[in-house]
């Protein structure tokens, strides 16, 4: 089985739990299918940009929250 099918079945899995109300299951099912595609070419530059992005953040809201910067 190719990995792509893996993380429909996951995606599946997680629906169908999701559906019947079964939270545990539909976060199990969505971190395997988070896992598999992290480890495919495609998402192999996922884990990166979030770090990027969840940086850039940080450096735009420290100066608002420790107040080192002045507003006005």
């Amino acid at each position: 089985m190719s990995v792509g099918v893996l993380i429909f079945f996951a995606l599946i899995g997680a629906f169908i739990c999701a559906r019947a109300r079964v939270a545990g299951g539909a976060i199990v099912f969505s971190l395997v299918a988070f896992v598999l595609f992290i480890s495919t070419p495609a998402g192999s530059g996922l884990p990166g940009a979030i770090s990027d992005f969840l940086s850039t953040i940080d450096q735009a809201s420290t100066p608002a929250l420790d107040g080192s910067r002045a507003v006005g």
